[in-house]
């Protein structure tokens, strides 16, 4: 008999025998045994993790003896048929080579005739989403509404690329990776039934490797036998595929922890000379830092199903850093994995990666700042210092704080405090002492309050707000400032209510309204008042259809002459017209323009 491989010898055989996939074997199962059979499933999952094997084990289910059910015997001649693919009513299409519109029709003619020994006839299309458009149009009818007779199983690995109308009309099926701690203890028990000496971090190395297939990892079980014989070692399984090894990545990440840079730079150039993939490496790398991460949150969960060297490099390291600076170690990684990918020397960055993950953390943080700065306060005043960083810790640590009288005791500083408090008080003024100086005493002294001086303002008698008084503020304040006063000159008083004056303006002068409530002119027309008037008023204004603009009648030369339109005593003001002078002096006052011309160094041109 020829040889079999892991892959096919191992084949899961029943519902039992799939492993990680519990979700779609009990779903399955339970629309056996409550008969609730759809008429078309799609199953979507990575690269081994048991499409075709799930597909037959149910098409056993459905045509074995006394069918359908779930314990049906796998030994027996219809199930042994469909398992090698020869079964007359079990139809296997590839749809990579049949995705034309006439392999479409050549299956539709063929669901009209009835199953030659089972129950059903059944129609497996693997990787359907390589059918064309036309084709799967073609397929549409006879999906929706097939004999009763037929059932039609699809499976892919790129479900996006399925029309919507297909995905539709199946009951889908999500196949996950399988996890890696199940993929090793698996291959350590073929091991066994081969009697092969499989280590178990060898098992853990070809599981990591084969990134939850099942079916990679058992053909890269095969090729170990082949090339080791009866023993497998880790390190076989590291040079066979280019893999590193868990204890290669931990020490590369000590190195970078400590501040190592050789000794990183020098690991990385071993891993490159023995033929490693650096971008597999870096992807390790990232992963251990997330295992890192993962620990100080719930070490735990970081160091469930790991082997216990694993563990206790884990933990130990997880105690060097703060997660503030691990997450940037992550990130700083993850950039330059985006930008292995495109470059033809990766060592290169790579390298450049790991000497910046070591400055970076050289640095100081804004929480080193602070601890350091709350670590010399508390031992100024004689209070247990806190932790740096809580590293690992659940949550943030509450340290009692009491109110300081004096700063007799001297003051105990690290290096970190030392430059930090120096820099702070070099800054602000304080004085500077650093931790091998004892401290006698520190003068308190009272802040010295100067009593402040009030602005005497001339006297000005306090005026109820009428249409006499708006008149006379607005002249003041058209002289002042001319081009705001020629919006004021449109507006009329209306009424006054409390502190608030109201001013119209008509509806053709809306436009003036708003450049007038603006709040820099209203500022400026507010302060003219309080001035005028001796009080504080604030100024609104109401744009109303009953205010018609009167003809402005002829005036003499430099002056204008306005009536006010509303049923009070006509008030006749005689307001200066501004000369192009002033209304550029006022233009070059605005503190805006004034900031606006430093900043863009620019000079106003005059023009006609």
């Amino acid at each position: 008999m020829s040889y079999q491989v892991f892959a096919r010898k191992y084949r899961p055989k029943t519902f039992e025998d799939v492993l990680g996939q519990d979700h779609v074997v009990r779903t399955l199962r339970n629309a056996i045994t409550q008969n609730r059979l759809a008429h078309a499933y799609l199953f979507v999952g990575p690269r081994g993790t048991g499409k075709t094997s799930t597909s037959r084990i149910f098409a056993k289910a459905l045509n074995c003896t006394g069918g359908p059910r779930v314990d049906f015997d796998p030994d027996e001649d219809v199930c042994v048929e469909i398992a090698e693919g020869r079964s007359l009513d079990v139809t296997e299409i590839d749809g990579a080579s049949n995705n034309s519109v006439d392999d479409i029709r050549a299956l539709r003619e063929g669901v009209n005739y009835a199953p030659a020994r089972g129950q059903f006839r059944i129609y497996y299309i693997d990787e359907v989403h390589m059918l064309t458009t036309n084709a799967f149009n073609a397929l549409l009818k006879t999906l929706e509404e097939p004999p009763a007779h037929v059932k039609f199983i699809f499976a892919t690995t790129e479900a996006h690329k399925i029309l919507p109308t297909i995905l539709s009309r199946c009951q889908r099926f999500d196949l996950r990776k399988i996890p890696a701690p199940m993929i090793a203890k698996h291959l350590l028990h073929i091991a066994d039934l081969e009697r092969v000496e499989l280590e178990p971090l060898a098992a853990h190395a070809i599981a990591a490797g084969a990134d939850g297939g099942m079916r990679d990892a058992q053909s890269m079980l095969d090729q170990l036998v082949a090339f080791c014989g009866s023993r497998i070692a880790e390190q076989d399984v590291l040079d066979v595929f280019g893999f590193t090894s868990h204890q290669s990545i931990g020490g590369l990440c000590g190195a970078i922890l400590s501040g190592r840079s050789a000794e990183a730079l020098d690991r990385v150039c071993q891993e490159a000379e023995q033929g490693r993939d650096l971008t597999r490496l870096l992807t390790d790398l990232i992963f251990h830092l997330r295992n890192l991460m993962v620990h100080q949150v719930d070490p735990e969960i970081a160091m469930r199903d790991m082997p216990p060297e694993t563990a206790a490099m884990l933990s130990e390291q997880a105690a060097q850093i703060s997660r503030e600076k691990l997450l940037l170690l992550i990130d700083q990684f993850a950039e330059v994995e985006s930008t292995m990918k495109w470059a033809l020397n990766k060592r290169l960055y790579l390298e450049v990666g790991i000497i910046r993950a070591t400055q970076l953390l050289g640095e100081s943080t804004l929480s080193d700042v602070i601890l350091a700065l709350r670590g010399s306060l508390e031992g100024a005043a004689g209070l247990p210092v806190g932790g740096g960083g809580a590293v690992g810790a659940r949550g943030p640590v509450e340290v009692p704080v009491r109110k300081v009288e004096t700063a007799e005791a001297p003051v105990k500083m690290g290096s970190m405090a030392d430059a930090v408090r120096a820099a702070v008080g070099a800054g602000r003024g304080v004085p500077v002492v650093p931790a091998s100086v004892p401290v006698a005493a520190v003068e308190k002294k009272e802040p010295v309050i100067e009593p402040v001086k009030e602005v005497e303002r001339p006297e000005v008698a306090v005026r109820v707000p009428d249409a006499a008084l708006w008149e006379q503020i607005r002249g003041e304040f058209s002289r002042r400032m001319p081009m705001q006063g020629a919006f004021a000159a449109e507006a009329v008083f209306l009424r006054a209510e409390g502190r608030t004056v109201v001013i119209g303006f008509p509806e053709s002068q809306a436009t003036a309204s708003q450049s007038l409530m603006r709040p820099a002119a209203k500022a400026s027309l507010e302060r003219v008042a309080m001035e005028v008037s001796g009080q504080d008023l604030v100024f609104r204004a109401e744009v109303r259809a009953d205010l018609v603009p009167v003809p402005l009648p002829e005036a003499t030369a430099g002056q204008v002459r306005v009536e006010v339109p509303v049923a009070v005593p006509e008030v006749k003001v005689e307001v200066a017209v501004a000369t192009p002078e002033a209304v550029m002096a006022e233009f070059m006052d605005d503190p805006l323009i004034r900031e606006a011309l430093k900043v863009f160094e620019a000079t106003v041109v005059g023009g006609k």
